[in-house]
């Protein structure tokens, strides 16, 4: 009766369920994996008061369908954006009501059902699932580590096969907080296939002063789709607006419009309110990309602070809001975040999650109020430190024997 592309499957893993239980029986867990800006002090952001008073134009009472968005959002947009790349063209600008939605037009765009799609390796988990409710196959290639991360030219050739229509780029990355650079860039030109770059944390840098445009790097022959989102960019998740920037052959970006403009018809689902609140919302946004980009760098000089001269690692990161820890190989990934939860009451994300390979890794966000984001580090130390005493070598959480997951 249900179509195989709906079933993501219903078993919760271990580390769910353990948390779940710690809820329901009202125990205090300091949250290392919050990400929502509207649930971590940042609400009072200019942001925020402007959108909500914005939202109440009057116009917003009459339904203006445009399948690519408000005109006069989109040139608005265009402006801001020139703040973190080249100024796109306002008319190459497509509204979506999310990222996850832009994914999804964009694979609409490029590919057919059972069609091969490049995705890095660690990524953020949510694009298997996009790829699976598109009926699209997931190609993953992998990035390496030896002090900071890098596409291996050769890993994306592996990934690489007849079906291939496009490779995602995010940049920077989730959670591993790395760019592409010029060779990287290079790789994925050679391929000559479309590239959808997901730079939805491209506004925050943890040590140069802005992250360049994919698009910068890529030759003027390589058709580019650049996503965009004020979940992150203006911390507002709740609006639910996106874009996509086209960049490339003209020819090409045009032809991706028009088929762009046929998708995005079938749904019209961007809030004109949203639309026309836009404007003002974008006013406020270099004071909110300063806000949590000092909070972000701010957490993380904290964590590499405390966890020098320790048992954990801090992976190199250049932008975004989480962080990779290299932790003790005494337990797996998961055998760590269930001893933080159970004997820490600290929740932080194993990095398997990610696809994380080799570790085991730790994965936390730079997100959370610093006392919090220091509170739980603390904790996370005490526990490593705990096991790396010679007594307690070779046993997992509760005495049990390191597990597999």
């Amino acid at each position: 009766m249900f179509s195989r592309r709906s079933d993501f499957g219903r078993e919760k893993n271990r580390l769910t369920l353990a948390h779940h239980k710690r809820l329901r029986a009202g125990d205090a867990i300091c949250d290392l994996t919050l990400s929502n800006p509207t649930t971590e002090g940042l609400l009072e952001l200019p942001g925020h008061s402007a959108a909500l008073k914005a939202l109440a134009d009057a116009r917003g009472r009459h339904y203006r369908p445009h399948a690519l968005g408000l005109p006069e959002a989109r040139e608005a947009l265009a402006e801001r954006l020139a703040d973190w790349g080249p100024r796109p063209e306002a008319h190459r600008l497509v509204l979506t009501a999310s990222t996850s939605e832009a994914y999804a037009f964009a694979m609409q765009l490029f590919c057919d059902a059972g069609d091969g799609l490049l995705i890095p390796r660690p990524s953020y988990p949510l694009l298997d699932g996009l790829c699976q409710l598109e009926a699209v196959r997931p190609q993953p290639y992998a990035l390496a580590y030896d002090g900071r991360w890098h596409l291996q030219p050769s890993a994306l050739r592996a990934a690489l096969d007849a079906s291939s229509r496009a490779a995602v780029a995010i940049h920077p990355n989730n959670p591993s907080g790395s760019l592409f650079d010029a060779e990287g860039a290079a790789a994925l030109a050679a391929l000559e296939l479309p590239v959808i770059s997901d730079e939805v944390f491209a506004p925050y840098p943890l040590e140069a002063a802005r992250c360049s445009a994919l698009r910068e790097l890529l030759p003027a022959s390589s058709l580019c789709l650049t996503l965009h989102g004020l979940s992150k960019l203006g911390a507002l998740p709740q609006l639910k607006l996106s874009s996509i920037v086209l960049s490339g052959p003209d020819a090409q970006v045009e032809e991706a419009l028009e088929r762009l403009e046929s998708i995005a018809d079938n749904f019209l689902s961007v809030s004109t309110p949203v639309q026309l609140a836009l404007p003002a919302i974008l006013e406020q946004l270099p004071q909110t990309v300063s806000t949590i980009g000092e909070r972000v760098r701010g957490n993380l000089r904290r964590l590499k602070s405390r966890c020098e001269g320790s048992a954990v690692s801090v992976l190199h990161a250049e932008a975004g809001w989480s962080a990779v820890l290299r932790l003790p190989a005494l337990l797996d990934d998961e055998g760590w975040a269930l001893d933080l939860l159970e004997h820490a009451a600290t929740l932080v994300q194993p990095g398997y999650f990610y696809d994380l390979q080799g570790g085991p890794y730790l994965v936390v966000s730079l997100l959370p109020r610093s006392r919090d984001f220091e509170g739980g580090i603390d904790r996370l130390l005490e526990r490593v430190n705990h096991h790396c005493r010679p007594e307690a070598k070779g046993s997992g959480p509760s005495g049990r024997q390191p597990g597999i997951r």
